[in-house]
This record gives structure tokens, sequence and C-alpha cells, in this order.
């Protein structure tokens, strides 16, 4: 399983629009149930701060259902110009997860 953390940071006039394209990825993996994929993304308290959080059960990040989808590719057609600080991309290795919110 792959994970990726992503964070960055958006010029203020952008955190409302950015939060929304957010949305509707979540909206279409909502819809879509792509297996093997779990997403989470987080707006941090200066309001202007995000972190996604990505694993995939692919070795490749090509092969990643993610970027196939359209509110993604809508998502990221105008990120860097939104930002104030680029994307950073970090991979990760999951030692655990506890999860009580089911």
């Amino acid at each position: 399983m792959r994970t990726a953390v992503v964070q960055y940071r958006v010029l203020p006039e952008a955190a409302a629009i950015n939060e929304a394209l957010i949305r509707k990825i979540l909206e279409q993996l909502e819809r879509e149930k792509l297996a093997g994929l779990r997403y989470q993304a987080f707006k941090l308290e200066d309001g202007v701060s995000f972190v996604h959080v990505v694993s995939s059960n692919t070795q490749r990040p090509e092969d990643s259902p993610l970027p196939k989808l359209e509110a993604f590719r809508n998502f990221v057609a105008e990120l860097r110009s939104r930002c104030e600080e680029q994307p950073v991309n970090m991979q990760a290795q999951p030692i655990g997860a506890y999860d009580s919110l089911g």
C-alpha cells in the first residue's frame, strides 16, 4: 500500500474555492466508491493550510485511481496558482491506524 501526505498553503482569497474543490472530490469518491483507495483532506486552523492523506493499494503513483477522477483533475488544474506555498508531497509508511469514528 502506498500512502502520500501532501501539504500546502493557499492564498487567503483562494481558501474557500480550494475547500469547495476538495468537497467535489469527496462527493465523487462517495458516489463511485473506489476500492483500494483512502482519501482524507484537512484544513488547518490558520484556514489557509491544507493536508491531504491518500492511500491506495497500488505500487506506482500513476496506477492510483485518484488522478483519473474528473473532480481531482479539476482540483489540480489551477492548484499552483491558488497556492502561497506550493504542495510538498511526502511518501509515508503507515505504522498502524485506529478509527473509532467509523
